[in-house]
């Protein structure tokens, strides 16, 4: 059989036609969802709205003006921004000139950030204003990056003479460069958070993105005529990946930068929102809010959870006041999100911690520590197969086979599933307390402190012990005007754990420390009360 390899020219760049035709590229679903729905609302914030065909065509100039500035494809460009419009732009813009996206957390200490720059080679970065402002940030950036393009997030005054997105979109066409795109060629580089470590650059292709959006939009039923909150940072996973998906379907983006509970039951009522993406602690402040019957949230129809368990009172509650269907959502940023999904109908069929069923694009498995699967009932290691693996860590072949051992990813996760195939979440391996010979999963401990009517977030690790080895040790947060001490937490787990299980110490705290995607940091807590029972005879 003959092949003809046909080769276009066009704007300087050699284009191979086979990989225009079938190709698989993040940015492709921009422009299909503004052929289908070029005139309908992709994007809100605050008083801005951008159509389908508008984010087409600024995506595409931000493409062009990378390129003009002799970035090629397969260079990084990283971004240290909060949610906004102008930050979607650029990630499209980014993945449409065949480049590759590194998202930085802006919460991350200085060092962390310089680190992320200087080990992905970052060509360039966009930056807030507001963060740019920060003297010791823009004297980094000054140092570490040759050139720079800001984002007016508050509206700043340019300084250092560095352009902003809209002088950088300005003359550019608005038609999308045509490049040689491959659906494994690496789209985006984001770093884990680094607890044990340096952070570790995961590598995602344009396949595993593409293909996760779709699996979300098959599992969670979204539609176009949908309209979801963008809430959540989008420099995470999580986020991104519900984003890409609801463009890809055609629905409407809203974007809220942070979470405050009356900005989001205004913006509920005011937008028709149907969807919300939020973490547990989100929608028991909602709950609890004594504005929330002055607003109208009848709209909405779907709301995902993710990163913590809810417990069965909020759930109850969260299902009959607040939104007829929810769903937790699980994945992680080697395994682009989502993987499983606790659907609507199992909610209340089933309490704890559940993960529930795979995802239609990926395998999943309980695997012990020789490589053998499980058969429901055993516990083991949560390990996936799919497209929307990892291509691996960035600069670190190590890890990355070590992620990949007897030909499955593997999480860092124990898990089990039930008789009826839905996956229970055991523990992370690392948060596994071991005490007096006895392992006791800390999110079995969380969960039954979540319960009492006096708690707002808790958290379990285990502590130092002279005698238990380790000693089951707990933190809670209370809820606003609520009073509770610590022997009567312990008292009230003594009703629902085995003895071995109970918390030996039950801590009150003001708050916990978070990661700025709402995730307790549980080693700083470790680290924190490492000697809270040095005092302890055997």
């Amino acid at each position: 059989m003959n092949f003809i390899l046909y080769i276009l020219y066009r704007g300087g760049v050699v284009v191979n036609s086979v990989t225009l035709i079938n190709r698989v590229a993040i940015g492709d679903i921009i422009r299909r969802s503004a052929r289908r729905y070029p005139s309908k609302t992709a994007i809100v914030d605050g008083k801005r709205r951008m159509t389908f065909q508008e984010l087409e065509g600024q995506s595409n100039q931000f493409a062009h003006y990378l390129l003009s500035q002799g970035f090629r494809k397969g260079d990084k460009i990283a971004t240290i921004c909060q949610n906004s419009a102008d930050f979607v732009v650029a990630m499209f813009g980014i993945h449409k000139a065949g480049m590759v996206w590194v998202p930085i957390n802006p919460g991350l200490a200085p060092a962390d950030i310089q680190y992320i720059l200087t080990h992905s080679e970052a060509r360039l970065v966009i930056v807030d204003d507001q963060l740019f402002a920060n003297p010791s940030l823009r004297n980094l950036l000054m140092e570490t990056v040759d050139k720079m393009v800001i984002i007016p997030y508050a509206g700043l005054p340019s300084e250092d003479g560095l352009p902003i997105i809209e002088s950088a979109l300005a003359l550019q066409p608005t038609e999308e460069p045509l490049l040689e795109i491959a659906e494994r060629d690496v789209a985006q580089i984001m770093y884990t958070s680094g607890t044990t470590g340096r952070p570790k650059g995961v590598m995602q292709s344009h396949l595993a993105v593409y293909i996760a959006s779709l699996g979300n939009i098959i599992e969670m039923n979204l539609r176009a005529d949908d309209v979801a909150t963008a809430m959540m940072p989008l420099f995470h996973c999580a986020q991104h990946s519900m984003l890409t998906s609801f463009l890809h379907i055609g629905a409407t983006n809203v974007i809220l930068r942070g979470f405050d509970p009356v900005t989001l039951m205004a913006t509920i009522e005011r937008e028709k929102i149907t969807w919300v993406f939020a973490l547990p602690m989100m929608y028991r402040v909602l709950l609890d809010h004594p504005e929330r019957a002055s607003y109208d949230l009848s709209s909405l129809k779907f709301c995902l959870y993710a990163m913590a368990p809810m417990d069965e009172n909020t759930l109850r509650r969260a299902i009959a006041e607040l939104c007829p269907n929810f769903a937790l959502g699980s994945g992680q940023t080697e395994m682009y999100p989502g993987t499983t999904f606790f659907k609507p109908e199992e909610q209340l069929r089933r309490f704890g911690s559940y993960w529930g069923s795979p995802s239609i694009i990926n395998d999943t498995a309980i695997m012990d520590e020789e490589g053998n699967l499980l058969p429901p009932g055993q516990v083991g290691e949560i390990v996936h197969r799919g497209p929307n693996v990892m291509e691996g860590y960035y600069k670190n072949p190590e890890a990355t086979a070590e992620s990949r051992l007897h030909g499955w990813h593997h999480t860092g996760d124990l898990g089990m599933f039930d008789a009826d195939g839905q996956l229970l979440f055991v523990d992370r391996k690392k948060d596994m307390i071991k005490t007096g010979g006895e392992n006791v999963p800390s999110i079995k401990v969380e969960q039954v402190l979540l319960s009492h009517p006096a708690v707002a977030n808790a958290a379990a690790v285990g502590l130092p012990h002279p005698r238990w080895s380790e000693a089951v040790t707990a933190f809670v947060t209370l809820k606003p005007g609520a009073r509770a001490s610590g022997e009567e937490l312990i008292q009230f787990c003594k009703g629902h754990l085995g003895g071995f299980e109970v918390p030996k110490a039950v801590q009150i705290i003001e708050q916990f420390p978070m990661t700025t995607t709402g995730k307790i940091q549980k080693h700083v807590l470790r680290d924190t009360y490492r000697d809270f029972y040095a005092k302890e005879s055997v």
